[in-house]
């Protein structure tokens, strides 16, 4: 493919900002065309893109807003998250043609970053590329920065994780672990809380859809009360815990999935409990802590190579999967694994414990590459047939 060439690109735009929950018809697929050459004078990187993920805070980007920590998304443009991509042209003096990266870009197959600040150059390749969408990428630091940076955790404390079974989730659970810390999560199904106990190594985990009262069941998992709480529900889940903290317990607040797609947003009633325990609650914003991402990599590459951390990874196919992926992390549909690697399906993600569903995803979208780069990464051992 010759530079300056124009090529079609495909696209997944949202229609109009969303109220309430979304549906798979508030985004479409369109073709347009691009030019594979950087503009003259700019500063900016042609990619290709390979793994695109799909993100619960994506969600959030359909409302229109200002103020916030994010732009919204804009409609009738593509969508845009976190990916990894390869250099295809370079007006910017740190990135080169072939140079593979992760960051920010779009849904879709080539995009044109005109702020490369927000992608990092991956130096690691010996570990799968899909890897820089999930535990080496946003949804890894997260649960770094937040159990590590934020909780300040010491061995044998009490820790308990609501979405455990996320991406993020099953990291901290497992970061838990390698400290010496008793770790409790919850899930919203049966498979998943196995996998919380069997997979990652968990010592407990309960379906919270099963129980009739969440204090009641925290109480019978923490008798002596909980010390970290990483929070990623919010609502009744969080005044649950709060009755449930220990003195001067922390509580790193990640996300609040339960409430994305209300219009009002549920109160928290036990807040009281902030000033008697004494705990410090903080919620944070993972880019705040980019220049601590060499120390992450520092601690958990060597827990990678040497199997102390477990990773799920499943699969599913296309760009145009975007969208029913996207809506399944708030309805709960499961994607089935398909045998090449075009969609990475990096986490399995809790359900919302105030909707009726039985599961959601959280998917990385990998663009189609050609029969003969299949093959080429398969025998590299960097493509997966399943």
């Amino acid at each position: 493919m010759a530079d300056g060439e124009q090529v079609s690109n495909k696209q997944i735009i949202l229609k109009d900002y969303v109220s309430g929950f979304p549906k798979e018809s508030d985004m479409i697929a369109r073709t347009e065309t691009i030019t594979l050459k950087v503009p003259q004078g700019s500063n900016a990187i042609l990619v290709k893109n390979l793994y695109l993920s799909c993100d619960p805070y994506m969600r959030v980007r359909m409302k229109k807003f200002e103020g916030s920590y994010i732009e919204p998304f804009k409609p009738s443009s593509p969508i845009n998250g976190l990916g990894v991509a390869r250099v295809l042209d370079s007006g910017h003096p740190n990135f080169k043609k072939g140079d593979l990266v992760w960051g920010r870009t779009g849904w879709e197959e080539y995009s044109i970053i005109t702020a490369p600040e927000t992608v990092f150059k991956i130096h690691h390749t010996d570990v799968p590329l899909s890897y820089y969408t999930g535990i080496l990428g946003m949804p890894g630091m997260t649960a770094y920065v937040g159990f590590h940076e934020i909780c300040s955790p010491k061995k044998g404390e009490y820790v308990f994780i609501s979405a455990a079974s996320g991406a993020v989730g099953q990291l901290v659970g497992q970061f838990a672990k390698l400290l010496g810390c008793y770790v409790v999560g919850s899930a919203g199904t049966k498979e998943k809380v196995d996998l919380l106990k069997n997979k990652f190594g968990f010592d407990e985990a309960f379906n919270y859809k099963e129980e009739q009262d969440w204090d009641a069941a925290l109480k019978r998992y923490f008798p002596d009360g909980i010390d970290i709480y990483f929070e990623n529900v919010g609502g009744k889940m969080l005044d649950a815990v709060l009755l449930n903290m220990r003195l001067r317990g922390r509580i790193a607040v990640c996300g609040m999935i339960s409430q994305y797609n209300l219009d009002q947003p549920e109160g928290v009633h036990n807040l009281f409990c902030l000033i008697t325990k004494r705990i410090r609650m903080e919620g944070f914003l993972v880019f705040d802590y980019y220049h601590l991402y060499p120390k992450f990599l520092d601690m958990v590459l060597p827990y990678i190579k040497e199997g102390k951390i477990v990773y799920v990874e499943d699969i599913a196919e296309g760009l145009e999967s975007g969208p029913g992926a996207l809506i399944g992390l708030f309805y709960g549909r499961n994607v089935i694994t398909c045998i090449f690697l075009l969609i990475m399906l990096w986490f399995l993600c809790d359900d919302n414990p105030c909707c009726e569903c039985m599961g959601h995803f959280c998917l990385s979208i990998v663009v189609k590459e050609s029969s003969l780069l299949k093959w080429t990464l398969f025998l590299l051992g960097l493509y997966v047939v399943c």
